[in-house]
């Protein structure tokens, strides 16, 4: 790795931001940023196979427990907000009342199709799963399912597909940073995950001052308004 590129290893619900700071991250240190975006399982994998990875941006749960294991620096770990849950249609389309169980219910078996992330390895796509089965329409809704490897990828095929009657769910940021498509609204109460999103160091990076600096404009007073608008709360 050359000292004016540092590589990175990224949650989709981050994606936005991260892409929004470059530009500002080149002209300040001169450095480029090279990496990719997923759901948080598939980060971890390729963490852990060995991918180059100066940073990481994933949960903080699985920030933690890197860290702990000697994966990622526990000193530099660094909070970016927490991130609800929510849902989504093609833009100009007729929006359902999803506020409780029993409207999010509806909306779903009166859906077309329903797109959101890996079932297995992505945070907002385990849960979602969950809570359809919770309401006792998984099994049913299954065959109108449109699973993706990540959320952004989901919301953008979403968009692209613009199918009368699709439904979406995923991280709020990913629906917010996703042209053609409406936030509806967060997940109801009952059923709500907000995920706290946190970045740090590899212990192996070869370029750590360089990839704290990036962290700390993610992390800091420069990106809040930022984040603010695209689904990080505080």
């Amino acid at each position: 790795m050359s000292n004016n590129k540092i590589h990175f290893l990224c949650a989709g619900a981050a994606q936005g931001l991260v892409k929004a700071m470059q530009p500002l991250f080149l002209k300040e240190t001169g450095a480029s940023l090279e990496g990719r975006f997923g759901a948080v399982g598939v980060m971890k994998e390729a963490l852990l196979a060995g991918e180059p990875c100066d940073l990481m941006i994933v949960t903080e749960k699985m920030i933690a427990e890197l860290a702990a294991s000697g994966e990622l620096r526990a000193d530099s770990m660094a909070p970016l907000g927490r991130v609800r849950t929510g849902i989504a249609v093609p833009a100009g389309a007729p929006q359902p009342a999803v506020e409780t169980p029993e409207g999010l219910k509806a909306a779903l078996l009166a859906a077309s199709a329903i797109y959101f992330p890996d079932q297995i390895r992505s945070t907002a796509g385990i849960h979602f799963a969950a809570v359809m089965v919770q309401l006792g329409i998984h099994d049913e809704l299954e065959p109108r399912f449109r699973t993706y490897p990540n959320g952004a990828t989901a919301m953008r095929a979403m968009a692209s597909d613009n199918l009368a009657g699709a439904i979406g769910c995923t991280q709020i940021t990913e629906i917010n940073y996703t042209d053609g498509i409406t936030l509806v609204g967060a997940l109801p109460q009952r059923f709500e995950l907000a995920t706290v999103y946190a970045a740090a160091v590899s212990a192996k990076a070869a370029a750590p001052q360089l990839a704290a600096s990036f962290i700390a404009m993610l992390a800091g007073d420069s990106s809040r308004a930022l984040r603010e608008a695209g689904g990080f709360e505080f």
